[in-house]
């Protein structure tokens, strides 16, 4: 792949998609924990919220978002932030398109936590943090490892919400699936082609290294919860 403009691109939505994984982190796993362990009123609700980019088709969610971050937006109206067409824009809507994918493995990872576990060493003396650092992240790690890749690769080839929020700017908003989008419009095949090719192996290595860390985990959990 010789064009100059798909190596920057490329790193463009590498960039976004780490940042985009690294929210979902801080957001995601206390989020998940909630969903996992805790009950309280509204708790269907919030799920078929953080949930509904699996079904909403991602025009619908870019173009709220547009309005949301646009010029003429709530936020620029009130804060000063308009974001659209931006880099943070990108983020924002690769947050939460890639949401539900990142928060699935979360609130399965804690779902499967043996919380007896958890009793013992709060009966021992652990504090919380030592608690999540010695019991909870050793033991769903895999969970948690496979939850934010699988959002990394979402987001990597994700274009509805990044066209709408983003745009088609190279350098600044355009991401390889609408970089592929613009050479097919533009009749080079060729050039769609290898960026398609780049994209399919990245891909592929992903989603096979989601299933290693599958397999990993289903074998440290205890037989009965295979």
């Amino acid at each position: 792949m010789d064009d100059p403009v798909f190596w920057q691109t490329m790193r463009l939505t590498l960039g976004v998609s780490l940042v985009t994984t690294l929210i979902l982190l801080l957001l995601g796993l206390p989020l998940g924990w909630v969903l996992a362990h805790k009950r309280f009123w509204g708790k269907r609700v919030l799920e078929s919220v953080v949930l509904l980019p699996l079904t909403l088709p991602p025009t619908v969610l870019g173009f709220y978002l547009l309005l949301l971050l646009g010029q003429n937006g709530p936020l620029a109206q009130f804060l000063g932030i308009t974001w659209a067409f931006r880099f943070e824009g990108l983020v924002v809507g690769s947050v939460l398109f890639s949401l539900p994918f990142a928060l699935n493995g979360y609130r399965e990872a804690f779902r499967s936590l043996d919380l007896d576990l958890i009793q013992t060493a709060r009966t021992l003396g652990a504090g919380w943090r030592r608690v999540w650092l010695e019991v909870i992240l050793p033991i769903t790690w895999p969970g948690i490892l496979s939850g934010s890749i699988l959002a990394f690769a979402h987001t990597l080839g994700e274009f509805g919400v990044v066209l709408m929020v983003g745009g088609s700017i190279p350098g600044k908003t355009q991401m390889v699936s609408i970089y592929i989008y613009d050479q097919v419009q533009a009749l080079q095949f060729g050039r769609a082609a290898e960026a398609s090719g780049v994209l399919l192996v990245v891909s592929f290595a992903l989603v096979y290294l989601v299933r290693t860390l599958e397999d990993t985990w289903r074998l440290r959990m205890p037989s009965s919860t295979r």
